[in-house]
């Protein structure tokens, strides 16, 4: 099966380029591609999950994934989608923040066997440039007018765009064509608000090589509003348990929207089609089990089956009352007012927000609602411990140390 189908079956393809030839290519040779990844955490996160099925399918089909790491663009930062520029990074945080997508990137794609990923660096070409070189042989080919066009400058317009990153799309298009020239890269993927950087590079290879390369993009992945997943309250949702806790991982993919599930199934499990429809086909209560079925087999993508099945122990746990095996967490015991406890157990990312949860009548202690912002907890609680709910859906065990 051409892997252009599968993606297709899955809901991965958004936007392509000479999709014809595309589609014969990677029909019947092994084509080396390439997605881009600005090194700017130590963890990769929810938005990256998708880009990284699409190169798995790719790779299962015999198809050979470069991730390219952003080492040199990452010191300017991409201004697609942001109103303001990036923060630049060291050469040590690119090379650690490197190592650590790796380790991640390690479960969903292969970097050994006979069509191995690799991991390559654009700071390897692009800090050592000559600007006055890269002008003449690159610049020269690119019309600003058409720059101005694009959808990831125009946003910017308004606030003011640098030149620093008006360099951006330059220096993206080159990655491809030096990508091309290395390693036979004949195919661009990313997420869909890449598209015009993505098609300048398919484009200067045609005119600096006269050679075929070619474009495709991915739907960025949305709610029902249109906003991007991967967000909550408290901040991104991380593939390190260290950033997001594997609890609070799969709880977030538990309760996506129910209209949501099905499109999650396709493009972030390797869950076959027939069981997908099978499983979505009632939008009501039987939605559920689907729910927790997403939830499981994203954790175990990202954390491995053994973790995965201990998270859903706990979440038993803590909807049956089971205390000893729901997730625990502890706290000093200088904390005692509810506010404190909830922000230092992750329920609330500031004070101001634990205040509003209390306002809201979203908090319990040991199943009785608490209306008082300055309430705290009792010297029994502080001496045996108690449980914190937030909502009906999150609750865990707190012990008082220290």
């Amino acid at each position: 099966m051409n892997v252009m189908d599968t993606l297709r079956e899955r809901g991965f393809i958004k936007q392509t380029v000479y999709e014809e030839d595309l589609y014969k290519l990677l029909g019947s040779e092994k084509v080396s591609f390439y997605i881009g990844f600005d090194p700017t955490a130590d963890s990769l996160h929810v938005g990256h999950y998708l880009a990284m099925m699409a190169m798995s399918h790719m790779q299962k089909a015999g198809h050979r994934p470069i991730v390219l790491i952003g080492g040199g663009t990452g010191m300017i930062g991409d201004p697609s989608g942001r109103t303001d520029m990036r923060n630049m990074l060291t050469a040590e945080q690119v090379q650690h923040n490197c190592e650590c997508f790796k380790k991640q990137m390690s479960r969903f794609f292969s970097f050994e066997g006979e069509n191995a990923a690799i991991m390559v660096n654009n700071g390897d070409w692009l800090l050592n440039l000559n600007y006055v070189d890269f002008l003449r042989e690159i610049g020269s080919l690119f019309s600003v007018n058409r720059m101005l066009t694009a959808e990831c400058y125009k946003n910017r317009m308004e606030k003011g765009l640098t030149f620093l990153e008006f360099n951006y799309m330059l220096m993206q298009s080159y990655d491809f064509l030096v990508l091309y020239k290395k390693y036979g890269c004949v195919l661009e993927c990313g997420g869909d608000d890449q598209w015009s950087n993505m098609l300048s590079g398919a484009d200067l290879i045609r005119r600096k090589l006269g050679k075929d390369a070619f474009a495709m993009t991915f739907p960025l992945l949305t709610n029902s509003e249109g906003k991007k997943m991967g967000k909550t309250a408290s901040g991104a949702v991380w593939l390190s348990a260290d950033k997001t806790s594997p609890y609070d991982f799969y709880q977030y993919w538990r309760n996506v929207e129910d209209s949501e599930v099905r499109k999650c199934l396709k493009l972030l499990t390797f869950m076959p089609l027939d069981e997908i429809e099978e499983m979505t086909a009632h939008q009501d209560e039987r939605i559920n089990a689907a729910k927790e079925r997403l939830a499981y087999e994203i954790t175990k993508i990202v954390h491995g089956a053994d973790v995965a099945d201990e998270v859903v122990r706990k979440v038993k746990a803590a909807f049956s009352g089971d205390v000893d095996n729901m997730p625990s967490a502890s706290v000093s015991k200088d904390t005692v007012k509810i506010v404190d406890i909830l922000a230092a157990v992750g329920f609330a990312p500031s004070k101001s927000e634990a205040r509003r949860l209390i306002q809201g009548g979203a908090v319990s202690v040991d199943g009785v609602k608490i209306a008082d912002v300055a309430a705290e907890v009792s010297d029994s609680q502080l001496a045996n411990g108690c449980v914190i709910y937030k909502g009906k859906k999150n609750r865990v065990k707190v012990s008082f140390e220290g």
